[in-house]
């Protein structure tokens, strides 16, 4: 029995981001049923964020990201956190092994915020 697909939202966001930040990339992405981003970064706006929306909260753990690769490359992302793209490498990590990406880094209308999708058929 063929139970669906696992589509997470991955997040990359600055400190100085919003809930409507957030929101903005989100609707940019597509739709998921679960919100992941880098452990250090699951609370206040973002943890707000995924309640509001309905979304079950993954934290990714700093290690994880680095061992995904991206489709896309940041030279922020690269030098703070190790990887490309933060909300690709959350999406992939919280998708688990054998996901793909279904949608590269959308970056927020004012930048604080980027959303990335990947699914992972079960």
């Amino acid at each position: 029995m063929e139970r669906g697909a696992m589509i997470v939202a991955g997040f990359g966001f600055r400190g100085a981001a919003t809930a409507e930040s957030l929101a903005n990339a989100y609707a940019k992405a597509g739709e998921a049923a679960f919100a992941a981003t880098v452990s250090d970064k699951v609370s206040g706006v973002f943890s707000d964020f995924a309640a509001s929306n309905g979304l079950t909260v993954l934290d990714i753990l700093p290690e994880q990201l680095v061992l995904q690769e991206t489709a896309t490359q940041s030279f922020t992302s690269l030098a703070e956190r190790g990887t490309g793209s933060v909300a690709e490498a959350a999406a992939l990590a919280g998708a688990g092994e054998g996901s793909h990406l279904i949608r590269t880094r959308v970056i927020s209308d004012d930048g604080c915020a980027t959303c990335a999708l990947a699914e992972k058929t079960e």
